[in-house]
């Protein structure tokens, strides 16, 4: 049995049940487990490998919660930067029907290493067209080789323009071949044991691109192998109009008509809802994947979490697709969820004055979402925190840094509050993926080299 030793480190944020954040401190773990959490002169001294972490912060890793590695090879496109989510897609399309199984897996790899790079150490990816011979495994032997954990989704897109839909035919595939694929995938990789590296979602895209019957059928092929389910719902105000058009229904009301309710499902965005929605939400376990950086950038609208959190919905955080953050940063997320949260609090005329009893988002709460709250998203329990018996994941970030100068009278707070940076390390399971601040796994040269000609062969077309 392996064992490694965290000591030394000037604080150590645990996000379990008590909050601890404990001072010259560290961990003991076994074979990619926690078996111990605490001060360093409390720790076993010896141990196969020893980290010395002294003048540190140690944070449970990070876990994203929606994205599309994909994009990556479609950042800042000239005719998709100002565009909101409805003609973003229509521009891009095209371009992501000349991918290939390579660009998928390269792209796989880009985010994967940015992402580990900003602490993450699960992510969950949706990748939902398969053009060219593209499969979902790609991006999984990605994920094997960096290091992280994934849940990875597979995606699709059934209903195109001709269907009255909004994909092009062209990146659409018939419904039988998505739902034994599926199958195939959930057979071939799923694990649902603690500490699994890879678990399989099922996800249909989105009500504009999947007929109700796909995500009926998707549903019951989920729950009879016990996997979870994953969507983009209400994002923007042209979803909501397309959804009463073709269905009769608001987003979230269709998705009680498709049997899309429950703990095993979270949705991507949901920004778009009402109190009885957000109801249905904490009623019924459904979770949401908060994506403020992407929504932002489209202009799609600011979702209403200080109102989840109330209520009991489960929240995490996504820095979604590529092509609508241009960016892959867990940390750096966090950040923008509690700016945004604060905006949103400005804009509808809280006062601090004049309500005592509500407050502005801590720099820990984003944490939490960033952590603990995208663990019970994504429903895992073994990780998310930083305790016994939970997977050894974490990340580490050196606070004697310009970015921090003047504010390591909170280190935690300055984590958030400060530019973010890229980490330390990052250990995953008690391996190593980023050490000194570089990827154990991968040349980051290389990789760019061969990322950017895709990219290139892909709008050059």
């Amino acid at each position: 049995m392996l064992t490694l030793l965290v000591k030394n480190a000037s604080l150590l944020v645990t996000m379990d049940d008590h909050q601890r954040e404990i001072r010259a401190s560290g961990l003991y773990i076994r074979d990619g487990f926690i078996e111990q959490v605490g001060a360093t002169s409390e720790l076993p001294q010896t141990a196969d490998e020893i980290l010395d972490l002294s003048g540190h912060i140690v944070l449970p890793g990070l876990v994203n919660t929606h994205h599309h590695f994909y994009q990556t090879l479609t950042r800042a496109v000239p005719a998709a930067q100002d565009a909101n989510l409805f003609n973003w897609l229509k521009t891009l399309y095209p371009i992501w029907a000349r991918l290939t199984p390579e660009d998928i897996f390269v792209s796989a790899q880009t985010a994967l290493a940015e992402l580990a790079l900003s602490g993450c150490t699960t992510a969950s990816d949706h990748l939902y067209l398969f053009p060219n011979g593209s499969k979902l495994d790609d991006e999984i032997a990605a994920a094997k080789e960096i290091g992280l954990r994934i849940q990875a989704s597979r995606g699709s897109m059934s209903l195109g323009e001709s269907k009255g839909g909004l994909p092009p035919d062209s990146v659409v595939d018939s419904e039988e071949n998505i739902l034994k694929d599926s199958q195939r995938l959930i057979q071939q990789y799923h694990d649902p044991k603690p500490g699994a590296m890879a678990q399989i979602v099922l996800a249909p895209c989105s009500p504009f691109s999947v007929t109700g019957e796909l995500m009926k059928q998707s549903a019951a092929l989920a729950r009879e192998y016990g996997v979870h389910l994953h969507t983009h719902l209400a994002e923007t105000e042209d979803e909501q109009a397309f959804c009463l058009q073709k269905f009769g229904h608001r987003p979230v009301p269709y998705m009680q008509s498709v049997d899309w309710v429950g703990e095993d499902i979270w949705f991507a965005h949901a920004v778009y809802v009402n109190n009885d929605e957000i109801k249905t939400f904490a009623k019924h376990g459904c979770g949401v994947a908060h994506c403020p950086t992407s929504n932002m950038r489209l202009a799609s609208g600011i979702a209403p979490i200080r109102e989840y959190r109330a209520a009991g919905v489960k929240v995490g955080l996504g820095v979604d697709g590529s092509a609508s953050n241009d960016g892959s940063h867990m940390l750096a997320e966090a950040r923008q969820a509690m700016l945004l949260s604060r905006l949103r609090e400005g804009i509808t005329g809280f006062s601090l004055s004049n309500d005592p009893t509500r407050k502005l988002m801590t720099a820990r709460e984003a944490l939490y979402l960033a952590t603990r709250g995208g663990a019970a998203v994504l429903g895992r329990t073994d990780i998310g925190s930083l305790e016994p018996g939970k997977c050894a994941d974490f990340f580490a970030v050196n606070l004697n840094r310009l970015d921090y100068a003047g504010a390591l009278h909170d280190p935690l707070a300055a984590v958030i509050f400060c530019q973010p940076v890229k980490v330390d390390y990052t250990i995953v399971g008690g391996k190593f993926v980023v050490k000194d601040g570089n990827l154990v796994n991968l040349e980051i040269g290389k990789l760019v080299e061969k990322h950017n000609q895709a990219a290139k062969r892909l709008l050059e077309g």
